[in-house]
């Protein structure tokens, strides 16, 4: 039987380094003999990668999986109007090379650009007469509106109008937390909620294993980066808009004369400047800022922190869920969470007993809990830790989340 064609058009695709790309690039891969895959995608650039090729459409491949890398302009995170360019020429080429393809059973969406990433899906639909599967990472405009990214109200009632047209004419929504199915039902409160389904994110479970801090490896990042014999805070992500870190960095400073603590921040984002300015103004020396670490050592480096930091933004509940959770369960490291109440992540957190959640905005109590952390024996933080492996191994490994994505999209191109 003749395999179904499904076009992916995720924006972030191998070898980039955001963490929706990453997990795009994992479920193609795992699909690829299932469905006959073409990927249109962003050069890579992430994190900061120059371009390689000046064609405004290159036609490259992984595997069996066809990819139409579309060239755009480069992206000055702090900049909104850079941004702005950037997410336009996106939908622009994105939907012209959509347009191209040939014999398109799905058209498979995800919310990044906000909104516009789930209209190509819309406009795919109808010109092409495909279904169409739109996968929620971050409902928007409810997370621009939660950090208020501009003042201008009409901006989000029409941002909101758009996406939950994407939502009422696609033929599934996934979701990646029973908070934003919450969230979804909410938007249809009063009409036919769509049909959609929800599947976690993932880590790759058998590649991310708790590992000591003596292992060579390990050894070598806290060496390279002296770090050896520190208590080690560390945020491993994008150093963004929705995550409040601006203020987070600023706990740093009740730390600065503990020799035997570091905070670690590995990343990139449109607040690591801000972040930056916080601690040479405070000179606070026991803070470091590394970039993000390639994919293969990444098991590594979250295995030399004693504690990780997940965090999101006052007002994310059931807009977001922060992937990054997954990772560090994986390694068996506890977990400080700036989390709201009732929001995935968070409980999560509480269900695997794997750390500590405070509220976001409330500084007292993260540094109150980074105390807690820093007193407990190795013994205690390796069991909280490894609490949240065990959990992550019974109810969240990849290939439940992957089987799931395979089912789903079998019984949509029915």
């Amino acid at each position: 039987m003749k395999k179904k064609k499904i076009a992916f058009v995720i924006n972030y695709f191998y070898p980039d380094l955001a963490s929706t790309g990453q997990l795009m690039t994992e479920l193609c891969q795992d699909l690829q003999n299932d469905f006959n895959i073409t990927v249109i995608a962003a050069q890579p650039g992430y994190a900061g990668e120059k371009a390689s090729n000046n064609k405004l459409f290159e036609e490259d491949y992984l595997e069996k999986i066809r990819i139409i890398r579309i060239r755009l302009p480069e992206v000055v995170k702090t900049s909104k109007f850079s941004r702005m360019k950037y997410i336009f020429s996106y939908f622009i080429l994105a939907n012209i090379a959509l347009l191209k393809e040939k014999g398109v059973d799905i058209i498979y969406t995800i919310s990044q650009p906000p909104v516009l990433g789930g209209l190509i899906g819309t406009i795919g639909k109808f010109l092409k007469r495909s279904k169409h599967v739109y996968n929620i990472q971050d409902f928007n405009p409810e997370q621009a509106e939660a950090i208020s990214y501009t003042n201008k109200q009409s901006v989000f009632k029409i941002a909101k109008a758009i996406d939950k047209l994407n939502c009422r004419y696609s033929d599934l929504v996934i979701v990646v937390g029973n908070d934003m199915s919450n969230t979804l039902k909410n938007r249809f409160s009063n009409g036919e909620i769509p049909n959609h389904v929800v599947i976690n994110n993932w880590t790759n479970e058998q590649e991310i294993l708790p590992l000591s801090k003596n292992e060579n490896n390990v050894q070598k990042f806290l060496n390279q980066h002296g770090l050896e014999n520190k208590f080690i805070v560390m945020y491993s992500g994008n150093l963004g808009l929705y995550y409040d870190l601006e203020n987070i960095i600023k706990v740093t400073e009740h730390f600065k004369n503990y020799k035997d603590l570091s905070f670690v921040f590995i990343g990139e984002g449109a607040v690591k400047n801000d972040m930056q300015s916080v601690v040479q103004r405070e000179k606070i020396t026991n803070v470091h800022f590394l970039p993000y670490q390639p994919k293969e050592f990444i098991k590594y480096s979250l295995n030399a922190a004693d504690i990780h930091l997940v965090v999101n933004q006052k007002g994310i509940k059931g807009v977001s869920v922060p992937s990054k959770i997954y990772g560090v369960m994986a390694a068996g490291r506890p977990i400080l969470g700036v989390l709201e109440k009732g929001s995935e992540a968070q409980m999560l957190i509480d269900d695997s007993n794997c750390g500590a959640v405070v509220e976001p905005q409330d500084y007292k109590a993260i540094i109150t809990t980074i105390e807690t952390f820093y007193n407990m024996n190795n013994q205690e933080l390796r069991q909280l830790g490894m609490n949240g492996r065990a959990y992550l191994d019974k109810y969240l490994k990849r290939e439940i989340s992957i089987n799931k994505y395979r089912d789903s999209l079998r019984e949509v191109s029915k």
